[in-house]
């Protein structure tokens, strides 16, 4: 992470700090507020709110988020009869609010969403800057968690857009220990620009911390045009106002 993106890690958390504690008994519907960090060459971090309208039960939800990345492109880059190899990094800001359905019940919570999305990207290769049309598209958003038994997790999360044309999944299972579900993740994103990057891992999931529970995740992270792994460490801190 650079400095340009403490501002937006800062207020990742910081959302969900300020709003977790907040009660409100008359208030009929319950919120759960959000924010993550993904630390590593490609970097991402967002906030956001999810709202169930039957307070956490079966029945309608929306999701609306924020978030703000950074990423290393090389390009192959032709002027005339010269072609040379370019180093540029891709700054994307992007929102999307969707709406959809959850089902609860003993076995865990599972949900579908759809709505629209919007993004805004710049190029840079250190000397100017190139900002690209923004662009608005709909997002699909599916996800999963599941506890087959009461010491096991299975979680599960699928989206795609077509604003940037792009699709990013995680897969982790875990198992109670102290207190919290520990185990191994994994995901995979990629979109049209031809970019990929597929990570595998560790994590903690559902940890206590006083009013909030938090995620925390590590592990190595390959990306297109970067020849060797890299370490990448993800936290996701929520809290729920009710």
């Amino acid at each position: 992470m650079t400095h340009r993106s403490l501002p937006v890690a800062c207020a990742a958390f910081a959302l969900p700090l300020a709003l977790g504690p907040a009660q409100a008994e008359s208030y009929p519907l319950r919120a759960v507020v959000f924010g993550s960090l993904d630390a590593a060459p490609s970097s991402f971090a967002a906030n956001g709110v999810k709202v169930e309208l039957e307070g956490g039960r079966t029945g309608p939800v929306i999701l609306a988020s924020a978030g703000f990345g950074r990423r290393f492109e090389t390009v192959l880059c032709t002027c005339g009869s010269r072609a040379y190899t370019a180093r540029l990094a891709r700054y994307t800001v992007a929102a999307a609010a969707v709406g959809g359905y959850q089902w609860t019940g003993a076995w865990g919570v599972a949900a579908l969403y759809a709505g629209p999305e919007a993004s805004m990207e710049a190029l840079t290769d250190g000397l100017g800057v190139a900002i690209l049309p923004a662009r608005i598209g709909l997002r699909l958003h599916g996800e999963v968690w599941a506890h087959p038994s009461p010491d096991t997790l299975v979680n599960g999360t699928l989206i795609a857009g077509t604003a940037r044309g792009d699709v990013w999944s995680r897969l982790a299972l875990g198992y109670r220990i102290w207190g919290a579900y520990l185990g191994p993740e994994t995901s995979l994103y990629a979109d049209q620009t031809g970019y990929a990057k597929w990570s595998l891992g560790l994590h903690a999931s559902d940890v206590p911390l006083w009013r909030y529970r938090l995620r925390v995740s590590a592990g190595v992270q390959f990306e297109t045009g970067r020849e060797r792994p890299s370490p990448y460490i993800s936290l996701t801190a929520w809290a729920t106002a009710q």
